[in-house]
């Protein structure tokens, strides 16, 4: 008998789960299954198409609960859409004519791939759907199991997605180096940009976490080593609409009151606006290969600062973005318990071989299971009305 060959990829940005989650099926698998070859496609789908691999030798099998301690991924991503023909034939991933899902279909089938697990956001797992639809259209005898990585936390159904705790935790980490600048000007008016495109959930639970740390700390409430003064004064999401002028008014007396003003801004929020004002004028709005609009050349963070300075009459402006600090950062103790969990069922699931994303499906009762590939879709909304949202927002006098 053959022996099967499992395959990993990791795909789109980082999170703090892509080095522990390759950790946890190569541990899993070796655990239960110890005779399986296991090999990992370099830099996510651009390694799938061009037949580019490592072997998980003995050695990396013996050592790979090493990876739980890092961040990044131990096998490199890209951001490849394998629907996007022209961005695959444009990037040399493939040649003209060709289908990019069949010249991935064609190579694992060289490789003698047997299971297949994607490990990434909405869109790897997506990309993912696609695949394993034209594989079992085309005959291919393939398992496809996804595992759910966004700092975004915005997959639908899914009720957590890996890394995102971490990220907020880390977020707020970086968010206390930053906050600590106040003492180096009065007046200052302090940006703390978080990744979330479409969902703020991240920015809420970084403020939060920010928030929380705040009401713990001992501080010697002296005139710039106060809590009040450290604390975060507002947290916009793309979820929750808001007037300036009237956060202005309210910021304005933080300011005066406190010599200084700390925002939490999701990436996305205020990202119409931004995008309709950039139309009117006449500018090319910059996207990337899923047509989503490039937030790093857009800038949210200058654009509200710019706005707000306006109003609060800063001495100084400081813009930050913790998103590839918090990214970046190896798994937390929450995370780390989460990613076992979902590699478990995910290697029981793909020697049993059932297809799908793992993680606790919302329209399961959050049952940890097997979600089926089409219903899974990006863009889940951050609910404002969370309890602990909406007490934060009841403490920064925001509600």
């Amino acid at each position: 008998m053959t022996k099967k060959t499992v395959a990993m990829l990791t795909a789109g940005g980082l999170a703090p789960c892509l080095s522990s989650a390759v950790g946890g099926l190569i541990e899993r698998y070796t655990e239960v299954a110890p005779d399986i070859r296991i090999i990992g496609y370099r830099n996510g789908y651009a390694g799938l198409l061009k037949g580019e691999y490592v072997e998980v030798t003995v050695k990396v099998r013996e050592t790979a609960g090493r990876l739980h301690a890092f961040g990044g991924s131990p096998i490199g991503n890209s951001r490849v859409k394998l629907t996007n023909v022209e961005d695959c034939v444009k990037r040399g991933l493939v040649r003209e004519g060709e289908n990019p899902l069949q010249v991935a279909a064609e190579q694992l089938a060289r490789d003698g791939v047997d299971i297949l697990h994607t490990i990434g956001g909405d869109d790897t797992n997506t990309a993912a759907a696609c695949l394993a639809a034209y594989l079992q259209e085309n005959d291919y005898d393939l398992t496809v199991v996804g595992l759910p990585k966004t700092i975004d936390n915005d997959v639908i159904p899914i009720r957590q997605s890996l890394g995102a705790w971490t990220a907020a935790e880390q977020g707020a980490v970086y968010a206390r180096n930053i906050i600590a600048e106040h003492s180096a000007n009065p007046r200052m008016l302090i940006v703390h940009e978080v990744m979330g495109r479409q969902c703020g959930w991240l920015a809420a639970a970084t403020a939060d976490a920010h928030h929380r740390w705040v009401k713990s700390a001992p501080f010697a409430e002296w005139p710039e080593n106060a809590a009040a003064r450290w604390d975060v004064h507002g947290v916009y999401v793309p979820e929750r609409p808001f007037e300036i002028a009237r956060e202005a008014e309210r910021l304005s007396a933080v300011m005066d009151e406190q010599d200084g003003v700390n925002l939490f801004i999701s990436e996305g929020a205020g990202l119409i606006e931004i995008v309709a004002a950039m139309e009117a004028a006449g500018e090319e709005v910059p996207r990337d290969p899923f047509g989503h609009v490039k937030l790093d050349t857009i800038n949210p963070g200058q654009w509200f600062a710019k706005r707000f300075a306006k109003e609060l009459g800063p001495e100084k402006v400081l813009v930050q973005k913790s998103g590839y600090f918090s990214r970046s950062a190896p798994a937390n103790a929450a995370d780390l318990e989460l990613i076992r969990q979902c590699t478990n069922l995910a290697v029981a699931a793909a020697l049993r071989g059932q297809s799908g994303v793992i993680g606790e499906d919302e329209e399961h009762a959050n049952a940890m299971r097997a979600i089926e590939f089409d219903r899974i879709k990006g863009g889940k909304a951050f609910d404002p009305s969370t309890p602990w949202f909406t007490e934060l927002l009841n403490d920064l006098g925001q509600a």
